[in-house]
């Protein structure tokens, strides 16, 4: 089951503007966010506080939708330039889907750092700890524009659960309920 219904999403209507729509963000969830030092849409200047990774295995370019214990909407643009592409297929080049999964994961984790009021440079990390539920729908190819999507679907203790989906144009093309484990690490100087 979808996490939104994009079926009924006009091209000129993102997300956020459709109405009754529950991934819309409010005025409280700005609020939250600007408490929290965080400004819509983030690109790297502000994603890099919150994933400890780097280029070439920084999966996610820029946030546009975050309500705080709840959902975020991020995207992933695929350029010829990947170094996965070179692999992956030469003649024939899709995205790897573990490639896609480890998106959405590092979505999910930004997500939990912006929930708890942390980043990685305080000594946090969301691990990857599980995957249910996974599914591939189509190819991920050159030139596509990846919108990934998180829900918070359980958070017990330092265990956070989410329901996460990616798209290409409005239509599915992957999904994956992902665990993550939030553990302090101990930063030597």
């Amino acid at each position: 089951m979808p996490i939104i219904d994009t079926d009924s999403q006009t091209d000129s209507q993102t997300d956020a503007q459709m109405p009754n729509n529950p991934w819309q963000m409010t005025d409280a969830d700005g609020l939250r966010l600007l408490q929290n030092n965080v400004s819509l849409p983030m690109g790297y200047a502000q994603l890099k506080h919150y994933l400890p990774h780097r280029y070439p295995f920084m999966l996610v370019d820029k946030v546009t939708s975050c309500r705080p214990d709840s959902h975020i909407i991020g995207y992933k643009n695929v350029s010829i330039n990947e170094p996965f592409f070179q692999g992956h297929f030469p003649d024939n080049p899709i995205m790897p889907g573990v490639l896609i999964i480890e998106a959405m994961a590092q979505l999910s984790g930004i997500l939990g750092f912006i929930s708890e009021g942390a980043t990685s440079a305080e000594g946090y990390l969301f691990l990857f700890a599980g995957m249910d539920k996974v599914r591939f729908k189509q190819p991920v190819v050159s030139g596509d524009c990846v919108q990934l999507k998180s829900e918070l679907i359980l958070h017990k203790h330092e265990v956070y659960k989410f329901a996460s989906e990616a798209y290409v144009e409005g239509t599915m093309v992957a999904s994956a309920q992902l665990t993550l484990v939030r553990q302090v690490c101990h930063v030597t100087a």
